[in-house]
């Protein structure tokens, strides 16, 4: 251990070579994208998946490379947006796209370490200026980065205004499979065609929940405790184990539901006793929600998120059931995962406009709180760009403030039903989390990877 830990000490990485990558194809007239109401709900938050790959065979780090731009610059023709700038409306204050194809940055490193040697349970040595460094004038950024023993990572990291998971995902599928010479399996829709009704309308308990707000308040949260980025390994025997405890009464949970009880009541350990109560929130996808047909949104590139949150108090969580307080998570989920909720958002937004809104809990003004989502159809093994699969593909946030604590659930590389999940946590939630007798939340190792 002491020998991991002291190339962990000299660990670096090297920037290389910065490129600009720009669509190929036939493009239209540069053009504005107004952003859809529930984008003004993204908070602008950069967004950053990584993906770790053995040392591809026969294929040189310099081909890869220029392989890799060849294929983005195409997966750029169909996605346009992402190739823009993102800039203020003069008028209005508000984020629009400039669809004009200035490019997406793509950013060559060399690490001085093996992959192997890399610490993958602590992010925040691992990332921020090193695997993924911000460049704020280009929403779409690359890093390839090539370590001692041939092993690669690439990391993409996406300013939430152009989209959601399940965009990202869409882009990062159709870049793979121009890579590897398929045929795309979708068309994008960027349209963001998500408008308000006439008049618009909402139930009261969105004001609840939400507020607006400047893109100085979000820079500007207060400061917390919440710095620790972390990632885990969640085994499948003890994911199906918490499954069957949520659902003895009979019940039907799904396995996130049960996962997110049994942090909600490991978490009342990691809060302060002044608290009487503490929340968890869910983000919910409502391109399934929206409509009767429920692929026909699959293809539409945008933001289609909602928060759903529950709150319980601190007696309720401690002698509570697993059950029992998955029926909360349930029934929170529940009320917001339906199309009326997210008409009914798009409304409150369209009610508050010029600005952007976020949730209160995201802010920090609700009190204790840990946001949970759900990656459980990302794409992960299946994002070979024509040198393998990825022994690891997961998500994290660069960002350095926050107002709640972040669990993001990914399926494993491994196929084989365990997790991957990264987390941003106070240091008193990460260390019930890791000390808990079950065990669940195992720190990331090499091991875990296979590597």
């Amino acid at each position: 251990m002491a020998d991991e830990g002291a190339v962990r000490d000299i660990y670096d990485v090297s920037f290389t070579n910065k490129t600009i990558v720009k669509a190929t194809g036939l493009l239209s007239e540069p053009h504005i994208l107004s952003l859809s109401n529930l984008d003004l709900l993204s908070g602008r938050f950069p967004v950053t998946y990584f993906y770790f790959y053995r040392q591809p065979l026969g294929a040189k780090f310099i081909s890869i490379i220029e392989a890799l731009k060849l294929s983005l610059a195409k997966t750029l023709n169909h996605f346009y947006p992402f190739a823009g700038r993102i800039v203020q409306n003069p008028s209005t204050g508000e984020p629009e796209i400039i669809c004009d194809n200035t490019g997406a940055l793509f950013v060559e490193a060399h690490a001085n370490i093996a992959l192997r040697e890399l610490d993958f349970y602590n992010l925040n040595r691992s990332l921020q200026g090193k695997l993924v460094s911000i460049n704020q004038g280009f929403p779409l950024q690359i890093q390839v980065t090539c370590y001692t023993c041939g092993s690669i990572s690439i990391t993409f990291t996406f300013d939430h205004a152009l989209g959601d998971a399940s965009a990202f995902s869409k882009f990062l599928v159709t870049w793979s499979e121009i890579a590897m010479d398929k045929t795309i399996s979708f068309m994008p829709d960027h349209r963001r065609y998500l408008r308000p009704r006439v008049p618009p309308t909402y139930d009261p308990w969105v004001d609840q929940a939400f507020v607006s707000c400047t893109l100085e308040d979000i820079i500007n949260i207060p400061s917390t405790n919440i710095l620790l980025k972390r990632l885990y390994y969640i085994d499948v025997s003890s994911i199906n184990q918490l499954q069957r405890l949520a659902c003895v009464d009979g019940s039907k949970r799904t396995k996130i539901e049960a996962f997110s009880a049994y942090v909600w009541k490991v978490m009342v350990h990691a809060i302060d006793k002044s608290h009487q109560h503490c929340k968890m929130g869910w983000l919910i996808d409502g391109r399934t929600r929206m409509c009767k047909d429920k692929n026909s949104m699959s293809n539409y590139i945008g933001n289609v998120l909602s928060l759903a949150f529950g709150e319980a108090s601190m007696v309720e969580l401690k002698q509570g059931s697993l059950g029992d307080v998955a029926k909360i998570v349930h029934e929170a989920i529940s009320k917001v995962a339906n199309e009326a909720h997210f008409l009914d958002l798009i409304d409150w937004i369209e009610c508050h406009r010029p600005g952007l809104m976020l949730s209160k809990i995201v802010l920090g003004r609700a009190g204790p709180a840990l946001v949970v989502s759900s990656g459980r159809t990302f794409p992960v093994a299946e994002l070979d760009f024509g040198f393998g699969s990825p022994v690891l593909g997961t998500v994290c946030s660069t960002i350095e403030k926050i107002g709640v604590g972040y669990i993001n659930q990914r399926p494993s590389a491994r196929g084989d039903g365990s997790w991957t999940v990264s987390a941003i946590l106070w240091p008193e939630l990460a260390a019930a989390l890791e000390s808990d007798s079950d065990h669940v939340f195992q720190p990331m190792t090499a091991n875990h990877l296979q590597l």
